[in-house]
């Protein structure tokens, strides 16, 4: 079984890509999605924040004063939208970004892997938008959802696969 190029070879160092190196454009592309979800995750705040000014829904007596609203309201269908998909994103955004990761760390096939990142954070980035900005009946966020979910199970088998000799 050949493993590629050894050191003992001059142009070993020139050619191998390390793993974990922007040099790598599996690693260039998974740090670009990651860049652009976690924008989007900290859009969500700001999202947010929009939706409680706009319809005066403050969760805190200390906001009060910003907004002259005479009480602490809960529940504004428009603001607990918003928070669902943002809390939506902690939970499936993270294991992602984790799995995709250690994916990459495990030298899988260079187009598999930045198909892979691509759909999956493609996927997120949709389930965003039918959810929280232009809400669309189901199955249309069930799909975005278990697209990146798929694809982070399919990332964490590979994975423990790769890795299940070293236990």
């Amino acid at each position: 079984m050949d493993n590629g190029p050894t050191d003992a070879t001059p142009t070993a160092a020139a050619f191998r890509l390390i793993l974990l190196s922007k040099s790598n454009p599996v690693m260039g592309c998974y740090m670009f999605w990651t860049s652009l979800l976690v924008l989007k995750m900290l859009v969500m705040s700001l999202l947010t924040a929009r939706q409680r000014m706009k319809t005066k829904t403050y969760a805190n007596p200390e906001d009060l004063r910003l907004s002259r609203s005479p009480e602490v309201r809960f529940g504004d269908p428009n603001v607990e939208r918003v928070r669902r998909a943002h809390r939506n994103d902690l939970e499936n955004i993270l294991p992602f970004l984790l799995m995709s990761l250690a994916y990459v760390a495990s030298g899988p096939n260079p187009l598999t892997a930045r198909l892979l990142i691509r759909i999956g954070a493609s996927a997120r980035l949709l389930h965003t938008v039918v959810y929280a900005i232009i809400p669309v009946p189901q199955p249309a966020r069930a799909l975005a959802f278990f697209t990146t979910f798929a694809i982070t199970c399919f990332e964490a088998g590979y994975v423990l696969v790769c890795c299940i000799k070293y236990i």
